[in-house]
């Protein structure tokens, strides 16, 4: 597998040589890395690229050899986590699932629900009707149902719940992620407007040669202010369950926008934006900023960027009380809609595949919103939104 990789890398013109894959294999050997691949991609560059003008060649080649692993796990042949479900979930083949009807409507479920409640006395699995384990009801965990409530499961896994009665904590996004930065940073200069301001740090070579030179050969050192980029910016992450496969990708990008924007802004929301937004994850229940300030606190030449999958349950956007978390007065639309009259440069970034968007109706819908403004998570769309906002 390791010479395939290595053949891999000199294809991209990286000069490697075989000492240096030998020195990889003894390291690996040693132990210095198992079973992660941030670690041996750093392992691996360390060994292999001698040059840091090869970096982005190693780079490509690494992404394309290694794309879909998650983990070196998966390589070195541990169980699939698929093999070890709970026997007590329910088991459907695609025409099964198509035979389960769904109650007909937020307002039904939310209905049959309250009903549920008032009438359950114990725990049912297997069942259709009430709230239990591994049937499918509409209501509870482990089973399977096109339209429901999912209660005390760890995550979802049909993506069929329009609410979710859980307490779930998510991380904050890592703005150190370096690796795959490089390209990102590339499509984001586009969005660049210089200015110098603030205090005078920064030596100007060309001033002070030339007092220098009108001062009699004595050194007249002249500072200015450091040039940055002057252009604003602020952010939205969607931190919901269906991001998941995306954050490592989300990482890179957040990483990239804080090194080069100065004035960057971030808020964190969970599948659609409604009444407050956050900007610590792990205390998103304590400390919240009302939307309403948040348009109040930053004037309108901010320019937004919303990233996330726009994957949800049609209600959480066009219904009050559509939220999967907590209960929204007013539709997640008709924020949407207020951010966009304070903020006329706005775009939104999907990591989700753009030939899939047409599969998802919230995405058809936010892409509407956004007036089609939706781009997706690639060097391609990343230009292009960049484009659309400068």
């Amino acid at each position: 597998m390791l010479i395939h990789f290595f053949e891999k890398v000199r294809a991209y013109g990286v000069p490697a040589t075989i000492r240096e894959l030998l020195d990889l294999i003894a390291a690996l050997d040693a132990g210095v890395v198992y079973a992660n691949v941030d670690e041996f991609y750093s392992l691996s560059r360390a060994t292999l690229v001698k040059n840091e003008a090869h970096f982005d060649r190693f780079d490509r080649a690494f992404r394309d050899f290694w794309e879909g692993v998650a983990s070196l796990e998966e390589i070195f042949g541990e169980i699939p986590e698929e093999w070890l479900r709970k026997i007590t979930e329910k088991t459907l083949t695609d025409e099964e699932k198509a035979q389960i009807e769904a109650l007909g409507g937020f307002d039904k479920v939310m209905e049959a629900l309250k009903e549920r409640l008032e009438n359950q006395e114990k725990r049912h699995e297997g069942g259709s009707k009430n709230i239990g384990t591994g049937g499918t009801s509409p209501f509870g965990a482990y089973g399977y149902n096109p339209e429901g409530i999912r209660i005390g499961q760890k995550e979802g896994r049909h993506g069929k719940a329009i609410k979710v009665w859980d307490k779930r904590e998510f991380k904050d996004l890592d703005s150190d992620r370096e690796v795959g930065t490089r390209n990102i940073k590339v499509a984001l200069r586009r969005l660049r407007r210089f200015a110098r301001e603030g205090a005078a740090e920064e030596l100007d070579i060309d001033d002070t040669i030339s007092s220098t030179a009108q001062n009699a050969g004595f050194l007249d050192i002249k500072l200015r202010p450091e040039r940055r980029n002057a252009v604003k910016l602020l952010m939205f992450f969607d931190i919901g369950g269906s991001m998941d496969p995306y954050i490592r990708q989300v990482e890179e990008l957040f990483s990239a926008a804080s090194s080069e924007f100065k004035n960057l802004e971030y808020y964190y929301f969970h599948n659609c934006l409604y009444e407050t937004v956050w900007k610590d994850n792990r205390r998103r229940q304590q400390s919240r900023l009302s939307t309403y300030q948040l348009l109040n606190t930053y004037p309108s030449d901010y320019k937004v960027i919303f990233v996330g999958d726009a994957t949800m349950s049609p209600y959480e956007v066009a219904y009050a009380g559509g939220s999967v978390e907590h209960w929204n007065e007013e539709p997640g639309a008709l924020w949407m809609h207020r951010v966009l009259q304070t903020y006329s440069n706005a775009v939104w970034i999907n990591p989700q595949a753009e030939e899939t968007w047409r599969w998802h109706q919230s995405i058809e819908m936010i892409h509407e919103i956004m007036e089609g403004r939706m781009f997706p998570l690639t060097l391609g769309g990343l230009t292009d939104a960049m484009r659309t906002l400068t």
